[in-house]
């Protein structure tokens, strides 16, 4: 398993292609989800775009986003045929391995158990974001 790591401008036009198609397919459709999928963060300085990937395309994906004191983890998604693989606990974990934290991250709140056995604690109150519960996360001070 190899994880990609690049910024913005290091994506090709097929990489980008890639990871917009999977987060789309899942976010959007397969959650049915009308929300502004683009959100003018992907191409910001700092952002990097971190991958599992194989033949087929992206098999899981995250995006850490510098917000200045800390490292905004999103976006965080896994093709549905390779789910149950380890590989956004993978992607999620490399991040806190080779990023300065602290680490922030909104949660969809059927997921804050699993993000708490990768060391995030509650940080607020639970909020609705397009429909979708969420917990606002942190890891690090």
């Amino acid at each position: 398993m190899k994880i990609r790591d690049r910024e913005f401008s290091r994506l090709s036009t097929a990489q980008l292609y890639a990871i917009l198609r999977l987060r789309v397919d899942v976010f959007v459709v397969e959650q049915a989800c009308a929300y502004p999928e683009l959100d003018d963060r992907d191409h910001e300085s700092g952002t990097r775009h971190i991958s599992i990937e194989d033949d087929a395309g992206v098999r899981a994906y995250v995006r850490v986003v510098d917000d200045g004191d800390e490292r905004r983890i999103g976006r965080v998604v896994t093709r549905a045929d390779a789910r149950s693989d380890g590989l956004a606990r993978a992607l999620v974990d490399y991040v806190v391995e080779h990023s300065a934290g602290p680490w922030v991250l909104d949660a969809q709140s059927y997921l804050v158990g699993w993000y708490r056995d990768r060391g995030f604690t509650v940080d607020g109150d639970e909020f609705v974001e397009d429909g979708i519960p969420h917990v606002p996360m942190r890891r690090g001070t």
